[in-house]
């Protein structure tokens, strides 16, 4: 199917990550590491009598992250790329669907986790509250930078999510708390810690 560009499952929509009803089965390493991680959190929690929520966090970014590491974020390397003046490449036909939740929404959420009165006792999804395609975020940091359009460039990676983006109706239920920033401004925040910070190389 990726070999003929065919992306999606004919007739098929997708749907949000909802750790209520997504049942845990990795199939791939990183997954599987993500699952030990919350079993090691859960069976120390338990041994130790404390509580502990476990949040399940989509692609977190903003300022902070990482500039050199490719593997923690396409965000700061879109950044990077359009600060150059390259147009940014995108995977399969650009629609890919993700959920970019800022780094200070996240935070906020991990400070309800702790201050909660009645830790729920499955995983809570973190996410925006919307998805996007990766073309919408590249088109926003392109115009950022005044840097060429996107392209599609129909390339794949073996093994990659076509779309995931979270359910945070129980995150809002379980610890009062909703993201306050959307995409765009988020874009923003990242560019401007960006522009501040010395010897950025562009990608």
């Amino acid at each position: 199917m990726l070999e003929s560009g065919t992306w999606d499952f004919p007739g098929l929509e997708p749907v949000a990550m909802d750790a209520r009803t997504v049942a845990p089965a990795p199939v791939s390493v990183y997954g599987a590491t993500k699952l030990a991680q919350e079993h090691i959190i859960l069976a120390w929690a338990k041994s130790f009598g404390v509580e502990a929520v476990v949040l399940r966090l989509q692609n977190v970014y903003g300022p902070g992250q990482s500039l050199t590491n490719p593997y923690t974020g396409i965000m700061s390397l879109f950044c990077r790329m359009a600060m150059g003046g390259r147009s940014i490449p995108l995977y399969e036909d650009g629609d890919v669907r993700r959920d970019f939740v800022l780094i200070d929404d996240v935070a906020a959420a991990v400070v309800r986790a702790i201050l909660t009165d009645t830790p729920p006792a499955d995983p809570v999804d973190i996410g925006s509250g919307e998805h996007q395609t990766i073309a919408t975020a590249a088109e926003l940091i392109a115009q950022r930078y005044g840097a060429p359009a996107p392209h599609v460039t129909g390339q794949f990676r073996n093994g990659d999510v076509r779309h995931a983006w979270a359910e945070i109706g129980p995150a809002r239920d379980a610890l009062g708390w909703a993201p306050r920033y959307d995409l765009r401004e988020g874009v923003a925040r990242l560019a401007a810690w960006i522009d501040e910070q010395p010897g950025v190389e562009p990608a």
